[in-house]
This record gives C-alpha cells, structure tokens and sequence, in this order.
C-alpha cells in the first residue's frame, strides 16, 4: 500500500510538470482595498490547492474531535447510565424490603448523578409521603412536574398527598389539571368524584357520574353506575329538602322514582316534601301505595307514624290486618299490629297479638319487651320479669333496629345510604335475624 501511495504521488508530480510546462503565462490577480499582483497561473493553481487541502485539513480535526468528544459523552452517559440503573434497582428492592432509608440513600445518589430523573424524584416522595412529611413529599412532587409538566404520574401523586391533608379545593385543582391533560382518565373522574362527594356538591356529581357512565365498559360495571347516578340524584333532592328547597327536592325524588319506582329513599323523601307542602293525604296515598309494591317494614313504619299524627289509627290498623290477610305467613305484621295496639293504649287488643306470635313460634327481642310492658301495667311483675329475661339487651329501648343487606352494617336510625358500604337503599328492619344472616353472608 505504501508503494502504491509512492507511485500516485509520482504520478501526481510528473501530471503537475507537465502542466507548468504548458501554463507559463501569468496572470493578474487584484485583492480588493489593496495591490494588484500578477502571478504565473501554476503558481495559483497551487497556491488554490495548498489552500484547500488545508481547509479540508481543518475540517477532519474538527470533525474528528467532535468525534472524540461525542464518543467520550457517550461513554460517560452509559456510565452514569449503568449507575443510575444500579442505585434504582437498589432503591427498589429496599422498599420492597420496607428499608426505607437505604432507598432513600440509593434514590438520592441517583439525583446527584441525575437530577432530573422523574422516577427517582416519584420515589422520594412517596417514602416522605408514607412517614406523613408532606412537605417534603410535595418538594419532590413539584421539582418532578417542573422536568415533565404534562406528566399524569406526578400529578396524581401531588392530589394525593393534597387529600392526605383534606385540602380538598387545591386538590380539585389537580385533578381539574388532570381531565384538561386527559378527560376521559376515568381514575381522575373518579378521584374528583371521591371529593365532591365530601363537599357535598351533589348537582354537579349527577353531570359527573353521567360523563363516567359514557366510559365504562362492562355491562355490570354501567349496572353499578346507573344505580349510584340513582343515588346522586337522590342525595341531591335529600339535600334540597334539608335546605328546604321543596320544589327541587320534590323535582329529584320524582325523578328517582322514574329510574327505579321501588327506591324507598325517594319515596319517604316524597312523602316528606308533600308532608310540608300541606298534602298529608296524597303523601299517605303515596306511601300507601309504596309498601303494596314493595311490601317494605320500612315504608309500614313511616306510615304506623304518620297516620298516627294525623289521628287516623282505624285507617292504620285496617292496613295491617288487609296486609296479614294477604300475608299471613309474614309475622312480622302482626308484630307491627300488637305495636300499634300498644302505642294507642289497646293494652288488651296488643296483648292477644302479641301472644298469638309467641304461640306460633316467633321471638323477637322487641316483642318480649313490649309483652312485658303489658304485663307490667296488668300488675303481673312476675311474668313480665321472666318476657324482659328474654330480651338480649333489658336496658335497650323499643326501637326498631336496622341492617344494611349489602354489608350487614347495624344501626339504631334509619339511613338512605349504608354509612359502612355506600350503597342506596339497603337498609332492612332487624326483627328476625336479618341482620345476623347478612352480617354472616358478608364476612363481617
């Protein structure tokens, strides 16, 4: 190869002699704001040649350099990037391990080599989040979103640690930033959910609940939905009626009722605005009509009260021996019937209901109670001592109790939502062990 080089230049040389022999003239060459110079023109022609070799001499050592340089980069990025993989690795199997302070070690050392990095910065600040130092948590939080502002990760993750500390308005905020990133995010649609939900803000969880209900998929999933729209809507005439706004309220509960005409909440939320509004005998009718459709106890329950207020106890009582007639394998209606003999002082007419149950083989704790009530006023202390030895609980009242059927949750007052499980409309009277069976059914 070096022969061969020797041999071109030769070549190269001889081609250059005969040229100069050939190109004696000279030339004139003026320089601008200068002399004018003449000049054989093979001594140009070299000079031109000289020039540019050395100009394409300064081209390869800056191309050649930048190489250099962009190789020696490249080789520190995989350094830096191997120890970068290595801390993040560790950092991970620490909190795994729950040592939570040699993944705090391992995270930090990756910000010194990188500090922009999202992942590590994410990190740190779900360790100080967990150990309750939401300040710190936060600091992370914002230094990764100022890397990646449109990053999801981070900004659930700073609406989180916001709703650790029950600054539900900044955020909603976050969230708001979410939905205008991604509006379809369901999990951000549910996130702001969770937080209208304790605000209260019940007309605009009716439009959000309608927006979720458009994105989920499953049919059992769109099942669930619907019934909680239905309870948004519900919540929301519950609401009205507290504030006594009668006309929206009235307006909510009629529109439960077209969705679901069983829903009893919105029945008993009906019958209320109707009760102040002055229409005593059309809330009545309606909940008359209700329990034919629903057989509810809760439903009857209200209504014993209600037609009790109103000085109507014959109408009552027909109403529970139409319904024992129809039913006469439902105890607990003649159980509601002695109450009613009770509560309006039919001592003798309670007292014959009450034990044509216990001949048939029913104990309920709050018919014990109210047989010894009886018996106590009849002067027979004995007896009444032996019905209250019956009762679980001799110091309880006579209350009707309740249970939730999704969750078995027990309660002393009737709820239109489980305070436990969330869902509408489960709550059951507890007269014959309902709340056992349920409690059993759900774990509890």
């Amino acid at each position: 190869m070096g022969k061969l080089s020797i041999f071109i230049f030769v070549l190269f040389l001889a081609g250059l002699a005969v040229f100069a022999i050939y190109n004696q003239e000279v030339t004139t060459i003026k320089i601008p704001f200068s002399d004018v110079y003449e000049i054989p023109k093979f001594a140009l022609i070299l000079l031109s040649i000289v020039v540019g070799a050395f100009v394409m001499l300064i081209v390869f050592a800056i191309r050649d350099t930048k190489k250099f340089i962009d190789n020696w980069q490249y080789q520190k990025r995989q350094r830096q990037e191997i120890k970068v993989q290595a801390l993040y690795a560790k950092a991970l199997n620490a909190i795994l391990a729950l040592n939570e302070e040699t993944a705090r070690e391992a995270l930090e050392g990756i910000l010194t080599e990188e500090p922009d990095h999202i992942d590590a910065l994410l990190r740190l600040g779900e360790i100080f989040a967990s150990r309750g130092d939401f300040q710190k948590a936060t600091s992370y939080y914002q230094k990764a979103r100022a890397v990646s502002p449109q990053n999801l990760q981070t900004l659930f993750a700073i609406e989180g640690v916001l709703e650790k500390q029950g600054r539900w308005s900044e955020a909603l905020k976050y969230v708001e930033d979410l939905l205008d990133i991604d509006e379809d995010n369901l999990t951000a649609l549910y996130r702001k959910r969770g937080m209208l939900e304790k605000q209260g803000r019940w007309d605009d969880l009716v439009l959000l609940q309608k927006a979720i209900i458009k994105l989920v998929q499953g049919e059992k999933e769109k099942k669930e939905e619907q019934d909680r729209l239905t309870g948004y809507k519900y919540e929301y005439g519950r609401d009205s009626l507290e504030n006594n706004q009668l006309e929206k309220a009235k307006k909510a509960f009629k529109t439960v009722l077209r969705l679901n005409k069983d829903f009893i909440p919105a029945t008993l939320g009906l019958a209320e605005v109707m009760l102040r509004e002055g229409e005593s005998e059309e809330a009545v009718n309606l909940l008359e009509k209700s329990y034919e459709s629903t057989t509810s106890k809760i439903i009857l329950a209200r209504l014993e009260d209600l037609l009790i207020s109103l000085g109507e106890p014959s109408r009552l009582i027909s109403i529970y021996k139409n319904s024992i007639s129809r039913n006469p394998n439902d105890l607990a209606i003649r159980f509601f019937l002695g109450k009613v003999f009770y509560r309006l002082e039919m001592i003798d007419d309670a007292f014959e209901t009450l034990s044509e149950m216990e001949a048939l083989g029913l104990s309920y704790p709050e018919m014990h109670h109210l047989l010894g009530n009886i018996l106590l006023r009849r002067n027979q202390a004995e007896k009444a001592a032996r019905e209250y030895l019956r009762v679980i609980d001799v110091k309880k009242s006579l209350t009707l109790p309740y249970c939730c059927s999704q969750c078995g949750f027990h309660a002393d007052e009737w709820s239109g939502r489980c305070p436990d499980c969330r869902q509408w409309d489960t709550f059951l009277l507890n007269l014959d062990g309902t709340c056992s069976v349920m409690a059993s059914a759900a774990g509890v």
